[in-house]
């Protein structure tokens, strides 16, 4: 197993205010889809990379005590300025990892999620 993690589900309450969130956050385009009666919009992605969708689905719920997603990002600060502009808040200040993995910070999204931030070095 080289990569476990092949999908990942963010839950929301409102689909439109997430996607505008997480749209402006990393300039990117989401894809709508309703699989099985679930409303979701689908993180762009290239497979064989792990994809993931923002999902409002009975049963979920967003929330800042459970999982947390780490996302890619080019320029954290950026990427931390953009969560706030589109209602967002950071709750973990960037932080540098040792052994030159990065530099990470945790956001706190539209939803009210807990998600992390990851630009490599």
């Amino acid at each position: 197993m080289n990569n476990p993690i092949n999908w990942f589900e963010i839950p929301v309450e409102d689909l439109n205010r997430a996607i505008a969130f997480y749209e402006k956050l990393f300039d990117a385009a989401f894809r709508r889809e309703t699989i099985a009666g679930i409303d979701m919009a689908v993180f762009p992605h290239v497979k064989p990379a792990t994809g993931g969708a923002l999902v409002k689905m009975a049963g979920l719920t967003p929330g800042d005590q459970g999982t947390v997603v780490y996302l890619h990002t080019p320029d954290l600060q950026a990427a931390l300025e953009k969560a706030q502009e589109a209602g967002g808040r950071c709750c973990m200040p960037p932080q540098a990892l040792p052994h030159n993995i990065g530099t990470i910070a945790m956001i706190i999204d539209s939803e009210g999620n807990r998600v992390g931030l990851h630009q490599p070095a």
